[in-house]
Parts: structure tokens; C-alpha cells; sequence
């Protein structure tokens, strides 16, 4: 340790004297970025909230907003749909990331596939296939009164239960991905070490495991209740009128009323209701659980909630730990075969992910099938088998152009937003600085304000300066929106990053782009990896930018999607599903190779 610490005042006496500009050059670019692209269009739309029908200052529209009980009781079912959306996504992410962890880097790989394949799958096809599956005449209920378990359908759409199945699906890859980003860099030493002073397997996981991964635990929460709240499709096709959540209320007074002060007013209440709840969660978790700035000194400036919630937080796990070493006592336990136990935790493991595993591919099941079909709707079970909707698809230049589309604006927003977000990524888990929770907040911002926001404001901005229609304005939109995917991911992975590797590098004359090329960027990689292939799928599966910024001028795949499904919902959808299942795969699959190789390249200099 005493070799480290002179490494560390060493290489902190050869920084350079001009910190402030580093910052700079590191925040900069994405401040400003985000600033024209982002903060100006929407200010300038929810300033709209502020007038009337000739211009004048009002305040008539937040009146509204109190006065109407509605609007209150919206809000309040959009929080509660984005909070127990959080929890069993957590719920079902941590298990599996745990056995990705845990697997082989050839079964990894496999599973791996299987947890993204909800992103795989377009949100309007897998929105329907659950609506297929879980309707009053849909494949769930067909089963379940064919063997009599139930006399009558049972009702799970058009409710809180069809949004949390959607919802639910959507974002537990979301919630995996950056938990397996963290697990992977626990080291699994401290808990045999655990094991050899005699602490039991209930007490080593709570109280040393999950403890460690809490960052991971923290930044998937965070993700997964703001992406909540900007939800629309899975809500309008899956929930009820009891159930509508507050970004529908916006799109419909924007599309269907035309008023957009009302709607820039609830777009106000839907930003400021976020920064009340962001506020409480810095106060309980803090944002060094994300950021990774974890220092005496901040830890001194900690509130009592913060302190409070840490204490509460100890003795859950330790109350958690106790019951589960009282459960696994249960067990029976072959004499002489101690490892027994184990062994049915590990078979007890692979069955509950085996159960999530079903429900993610399970949309998949359906659509796959359905794209060879030879009627022409959307039925189950399928009449197999024809290849028709795939010539249709393949043969079409209108849909090949589309595609290609897609994957020129998803790999151009995903490059640009990996260069605006990796360095402000390392200023915001490295660098402690005035304003930092601003920043945090400003990268992290265009997941909260509903897309449709950004949108019609981007696209009041790009017609201005005379790019609105063209390919560049929809990859200046995607990059905006996939930024926050990209900073939060790196921001895990970089926590668990020890910077005296690169301090031991610095005593030894390596330069910082020696460096970051040669150790930084290696030990990084794989985190670095997911953070583009967020950026990219997010990017390849976006709609709402494109609706709007397009102008009708040019068409990417969503949006050629959902244009067929408003006119015609035939199996042609499941076709290119399919085809954007197999080329997902492909692409993941090549990812997961030059993944591998570069670690092994790491490893052996």
C-alpha cells in the first residue's frame, strides 16, 4: 500500500498545471452539443407554456394543471408505472446478470443474445406480438383453457398488467447490461476470502457481494425509471384509460388538439417532478454511486438522509443475509457431499434465469414463426410455411433503403455520442469540480424530457438553418437522445477502474495517449463495447426522432414500420423483425469476438 500511495503523489505532482482546461476540452464538447441541440429546442417549446394565443405572459395553463384532478392523478400513475417498472426489472436483471458472470465467455456469448433480443425486436412488432399473446382470444389464454386451468379469459391488456409485461420486457436488457458492466469487475477473491473466516454463502452475498455491485444496482435504476417515464407506444397499445401515463397526455395535446402551451405546461411538470425525485435520489444514494467519486472529502459533506439511508441500507442486507443462511439450512444436505448445496443454489440460479430468459424471447417466438406464414394478417397460430413476405421485403427497394439508412445513422450517432460522452465520462467519475451535479444532470436530461419534445424542436430548429428532412439532422437527433445511454453505462464501468495503473504507467514515461491506448482503453473495452451497442440499438430502434425530423422527406426502418403497421398490419412486420433479429445477432456475435480478442491481447502484454 505504501508503494502505491507514492505512485499516486508521484504521478499527481506530474499533472499538468492548467486542470481547469483538461475539464474544459473533456465537458465542453458535450455541453455545447447538448446545449444547441437539445436545451435551446425544448426551452424554446416549454417557453410556449408561458403564453397565450397573442403572445402574452400567462399563467394560465399551470392554473389548469392544478385546478384539473387529472392531471395530478396522471402523474402520479406515471411514477408508480416508472417505479415498479424499475423494481422487476431489477429483480429479474440482477440473477441474470450474475449467471453472465459467472458463465463461460462461448455461453456468455449465447446468453448474452438471448437478453438483447428484446431490443432486437421492433417496440411496435413486440408491443403487438404481446398484445396477440395476452389478449382475451391471444396464445396465453388459448393454452391456459385448453388444459382448464382457467373456465374464462383472463384480462391482461387494457391494464397496469399489460404495461408492466411491456414495459417490464423493454428495459430489462437495459437493466443487465450495465449490471454486468460492474459485476464483472468484482473481484470474486473477497468473497472466498468471506468464505474462509467462516462466513456463510447468505452473509457473503449481502453483506460483501451485492454491496460491491450497488453502483451497478444504482446507475440501472436510474436508467431504467427515467427511460420509464418517457414511455408512449407500450402504454397506448397495452394499458387503459386508468393506466395513461404523462407522456400520452403531450402527444395528444400536440397531434390531436394542436396546443402546444398546454403541452410545453405538462412537459414543465413532467421535468420538474424528475428533478424533485433525482434530488432524493442524490440524497440517498448519492451521485458518487454513479460518478464514482467516492473520496473522504465527499463522503465528509454526505447528508443525514444519505447517512441514514446507508445505515437502513446495512441492516437490510444484514437482516437479508441472516434469512437467506436460515433458508439454505432448509436445504437437505448429502452427508459427505457438502458441495451438495451448491450445487442446488447453482441449478436454483439457472432455473429462475431460465424463466426470464422465456419471457424475454417469447415475443420472438411469435413473431418468427408468423413471418412464414402464408395469410395475409397477423394470426395464431400461423399457417406454415412461405417465404413470400421475405421476397416482398428483400425485393423492395424501399425497404432496403430504409435499412441501410438505419445502419448508416446508427453507427454515425453512436460514434459521435461515444466521442462526446467518453471523456465527459471520465471528468464525471475522476474529477471532482463546481457544478458536476449539473453536468450529470444536463447529459442524463434527454432520457427524462419526452422525445417528441425534442423532436418538433429539433425540427423547428433544423428547418430554420435548412437541414430538416435530410439523413445528418436525424443523426444530430439520435446523438442527442443516445448520449445519456452511453455516459451512464461508462460511468459504472470507469468506477471500477483503478487509476493506479495508470499512475504507475506515468512514473514509468508513458504518455496519456500511450496510456489510454495501451491500459486505459484495454481494461475498458468490453464496457466501452456495450455503451456503443446501447448507443447503436437505441439509435437503429428509435421512432419518434425520425417521424418528426424527416419531414416525410426520408424514411429509416422504424419509420417505414410503423407506417405499414398504421396501414396494414400483415406479416411483412414479423418478416423484417426477423431478418433485423438475424442481422442483430450477426452483429453482436462480431462485437463479442473482437471483445474477446482484445482481451486476450491485454492479457498478454
Amino acid at each position: 500500500m505504501a508503494s502505491l500511495d507514492i505512485i499516486s503523489h508521484f504521478a499527481a505532482r506530474q499533472q499538468p498545471r492548467f486542470k481547469l482546461n483538461r475539464l474544459y476540452f473533456q465537458t465542453g464538447p458535450v455541453v455545447i452539443f447538448l446545449v444547441a441541440l437539445f436545451i435551446a429546442p425544448v426551452v424554446t417549446l416549454l417557453a410556449l407554456s408561458f403564453l397565450d394565443n397573442h403572445n402574452a405572459i400567462t399563467l394560465t395553463n399551470y392554473q389548469r394543471l392544478i385546478e384539473v384532478p387529472l392531471y395530478g392523478r396522471v402523474l402520479l400513475a406515471t411514477v408508480k408505472i416508472a417505479f415498479f417498472t424499475t423494481v422487476f426489472c431489477l429483480a429479474a436483471a440482477y440473477p441474470v446478470a450474475y449467471l453472465l458472470t459467472m458463465s463461460k465467455s462461448s455461453t456468455r456469448n449465447w446468453l448474452i443474445i438471448l437478453v438483447l433480443m428484446p431490443f432486437w425486436t421492433s417496440v411496435l412488432v413486440k408491443t403487438f406480438a404481446w398484445f396477440v399473446i395476452l389478449g382475451k382470444k391471444g396464445a396465453l389464454n388459448q393454452i391456459l383453457q385448453a388444459y382448464g386451468i382457467i373456465d374464462a379469459p383472463l384480462q391482461l391488456i387494457y391494464n397496469f398488467t399489460g404495461i408492466m409485461v411491456g414495459m417490464t420486457h423493454a428495459l430489462i436488457p437495459v437493466a443487465a447490461m450495465t449490471l454486468l458492466s460492474v459485476m464483472e469487475r468484482v473481484d470474486p477473491n473477497l468473497s472466498k476470502a468471506a468464505a474462509t473466516m467462516g462466513a456463510k454463502p447468505g452473509t457473503r452475498f449481502w453483506r460483501i457481494y451485492f454491496p460491491l455491485t450497488m453502483p451497478g444496482v444504482a446507475s440501472a435504476g436510474l436508467l431504467v425509471f427515467i427511460s420509464s417515464l418517457g414511455f408512449y407506444v407500450t402504454p397506448a397499445l397495452l394499458g387503459g384509460p386508468q393506466d395513461t401515463m404523462i407522456v400520452q397526455l403531450i402527444v395528444f395535446q400536440i397531434r390531436e388538439v394542436l396546443n402546444w402551451p398546454f403541452a410545453g405546461a405538462i412537459g414543465v411538470l413532467l421535468v420538474l417532478t424528475f428533478m424533485v425525485i433525482f434530488y432524493f435520489y442524490d440524497k440517498v444514494f448519492g451521485l458518487s454511486v454513479v460518478s464514482g467519486d467516492g473520496s473522504k472529502e465527499t463522503s465528509a459533506r454526505t447528508s443525514m438522509l444519505r447517512n441514514a439511508g446507508s445505515a437502513f441500507g446495512a441492516r437490510i442486507c444484514c437482516w437479508l443475509g441472516s434469512l437467506t443462511d436460515a433458508a439454505i439450512s432448509l436445504v437437505p444436505r448429502r452427508v459427505g457431499r457438502s458441495a451438495h448445496v451448491v450445487v442446488n443454489h447453482g441449478r436454483l440460479l439457472k432455473l429462475v434465469c431460465a424463466l426470464i430468459f422465456c419471457f424475454l424471447v417469447l415475443p420472438t417466438l411469435f413473431v418468427v414463426p408468423v413471418s412464414f406464414t402464408s395469410e395475409a394478417f397477423l394470426t395464431w397460430p400461423p399457417k406454415l410455411f412461405s417465404l413470400k413476405w421475405y421476397v416482398d421485403v428483400l425485393h423492395s427497394p424501399i425497404w432496403l433503403d430504409a435499412a441501410a439508412r438505419s445502419f448508416g445513422v446508427a453507427v454515425a450517432s453512436a460514434l459521435m455520442a461515444m466521442l462526446f460522452a467518453l471523456p465527459c465520462a471520465f471528468a464525471l467519475a475522476r474529477k471532482k469540480f463546481a457544478g458536476k451535479q449539473a453536468l450529470f444532470g444536463l447529459v442524463v436530461a434527454p432520457m427524462i424530457v419526452p422525445n417528441i419534445f425534442v423532436a418538433v424542436g429539433l425540427f423547428f430548429l433544423f428547418s430554420r438553418i435548412g437541414i430538416a428532412g435530410t439523413t445528418l439532422a436525424v443523426i444530430l437527433g439520435h446523438t442527442v437522445i443516445v448520449i445519456p445511454y452511453v455516459v451512464v453505462t461508462l460511468l459504472a464501468v470507469v468506477r471500477g477502474y483503478d487509476q493506479n495503473l495508470d499512475h504507475a504507467a506515468a512514473t514509468m514515461g508513458a504518455s496519456p495517449r500511450q496510456i489510454f491506448s495501451r491500459i486505459t482503453f484495454p481494461v475498458l473495452r468490453s464496457g466501452i463495447i456495450a455503451a456503443f451497442m446501447f448507443a447503436f440499438i437505441v439509435s437503429f430502434d428509435e421512432l419518434t426522432i425520425a417521424l418528426f425530423v424527416t419531414g416525410g422527406r426520408v424514411a429509416t426502418l422504424p419509420k417505414l414500420m410503423y407506417e405499414d403497421a398504421l396501414l396494414s398490419v400483415s406479416p411483412r412486420l414479423a418478416a423484417v423483425a426477423t431478418l433485423l433479429l438475424v442481422f442483430m445477432t450477426i452483429i453482436i456475435a462480431i462485437s463479442e469476438i473482437i471483445r474477446r480478442r482484445g482481451r486476450s491481447y491485454a492479457a498478454q502484454h
